[in-house]
């Protein structure tokens, strides 16, 4: 049996490729299926054609189906011609036919099996014929492409960017993405929608598929977070050796100087010159506090860690910033959790981070102006094992461009910011176990999340 499953892989192969297959081979092929029975020669069929089917070189499987069928015909006629001679037409269509059927029938619950599984995948889907026609489109690819996926099979390039339910900002996409494929001809494009998802594309190119184009395309934005995560780590890790330097090299001399500066303070003075004093030892007290944020950001001393009831936490640091805010015309909204969550931080690192954002936010609504009333709102819940916080404002909100940097040391927004707050801020949350999340349409405000792990 080996022997002949062999030949007959060997026979399909050639036949599925268009190859030639000589009548020699086939009579030789149908003496060797002789013996068999119907179920058995359906079963070496069977077993050919799903080894054709993982060879990816073999084509298209709906031409592989097609043409395996027209064989398996061939072959059970020559098969019954040599075996009964003398049976009646009619006997032998019967049997063919019920041959065919069952094969058929197993030939389309293996279609259906791989349809299945093209149909769930994760990555989007979509294959086009020489003729560049959508043949086939799976559920993923429907959903990023928000179409219903039956209007799309049979459209062109053409037809599929003016489909009347297509998104401009998707038509755009596509659009950008087939100029891409026809300039560069290359295998891989790296996009992000509307929505700020990041979409890894794979093109397999017509003369790769017997003359068909296959898109794949999936959502990489976990990856990519990931990524911006261990990349920000490392700038982080690089802050903290840059930081030891400055320490030695700034620090140090500016003590010397304030020294100095305070001795000739009476000389300034009798000489009526005090406020040049007065400024150069302010000025060289800030650049002390900006070194000392710097190290901070770089290297935060380790959490002192104390049980910390979440609520109390938020409503003593809204009592805190409640006076600055009303003095801005905003007010600050909060609602606790029922839950009565409880976290193991260093309270006054954990107060630094959530008043710093509270300060943001107020500055935001300011630099938004405008005769709204500006409204913060603080929520504190239960997600999973985490203690979550959410701070959201009203202000101008940022960029998406800007977001993505909002965590690197010394990029700032604001004329006179250092840089250092939000970057500290990120490495004070997740030295507690912990993240952070943002979210923000310019001109609609900004959303902050802590996540804090709960204390179980």
């Amino acid at each position: 049996m080996p022997f002949i499953q062999k030949k007959y892989y060997l026979i399909l192969s050639d036949y599925v490729r268009s190859r030639e297959v000589s009548m020699y081979r086939k009579q030789e092929l149908g003496r060797c299926l002789q013996s068999l029975s119907p179920e058995e020669i359906s079963s070496i069929h069977n077993e050919a054609l799903q080894l054709l089917l993982d060879d990816k070189l073999a084509g298209d499987p709906s031409i592989v189906y097609k043409r395996s069928t027209t064989l398996l015909v061939e072959l059970t006629t020559e098969v019954k011609n040599r075996s009964f001679p003398q049976q009646s037409s009619e006997e032998t269509f019967n049997e063919m036919k019920e041959l065919l059927f069952k094969s058929n029938r197993s030939t389309q619950l293996m279609k259906d099996k791989y349809e299945n599984v093209l149909q769930h995948m994760d990555s989007g889907i979509a294959l086009f014929d020489k003729e560049g026609l959508l043949t086939f489109v799976n559920l993923q690819m429907a959903r990023i492409l928000d179409i219903p996926r039956t209007t799309l099979i049979g459209c062109d390039v053409r037809g599929i960017v003016t489909h009347a339910a297509l998104r401009k900002t998707t038509k755009r996409m596509i659009i950008g993405l087939f100029k891409q494929m026809i300039r560069q001809r290359s295998r891989y494009f790296e996009l992000q929608d509307a929505g700020g998802r990041h979409l890894l594309v794979t093109v397999t190119y017509g003369d790769q598929l017997d003359g068909d184009y296959l898109i794949s395309v999936k959502d990489v934005s976990e990856y990519k977070q990931i990524e911006q995560t261990a990349y920000q780590n490392d700038k982080l890790a690089m802050l903290g050796k840059i930081a030891a330097a400055i320490a030695h090299e700034i620090r140090n001399p500016l003590t010397s100087i304030r020294g100095f500066i305070q001795l000739l303070r009476p000389h300034l003075l009798a000489l009526g010159k005090e406020e040049y004093a007065r400024i150069i030892l302010s000025e060289i007290d800030r650049a002390n506090e900006i070194i000392n944020e710097f190290l901070n950001s770089s290297k935060p001393s380790a959490p002192m860690m104390q049980l910390v009831s979440i609520n109390s936490l938020l409503k003593e640091v809204i009592l805190l910033t409640e006076s600055e805010a009303l003095m801005k015309g905003s007010v600050i909204g909060y609602e606790g959790s029922s839950d009565g969550l409880q976290v193991s931080i260093d309270m006054k690192q954990v107060k630094q981070v959530i008043l710093n954002i509270l300060k943001n936010a107020l500055d935001a609504i300011v630099e938004l102006g405008g005769e709204r009333e500006g409204r913060i709102e603080v929520i504190s819940r239960k997600e999973g094992r985490y203690a979550e916080i959410t701070i959201r404002d009203n202000g101008k909100g940022m960029e998406k461009q800007t977001m993505n940097r909002l965590f690197d040391p010394f990029f700032t927004t604001k004329a006179e910011g250092t840089g250092l707050g939000l970057s500290v801020s990120y490495r004070i949350i997740r030295n507690h176990g912990g993240f952070i999340k943002v979210d923000s349409n310019s001109g609609e405000g900004t959303e902050f999340t802590i996540y804090l792990p709960m204390v179980r």
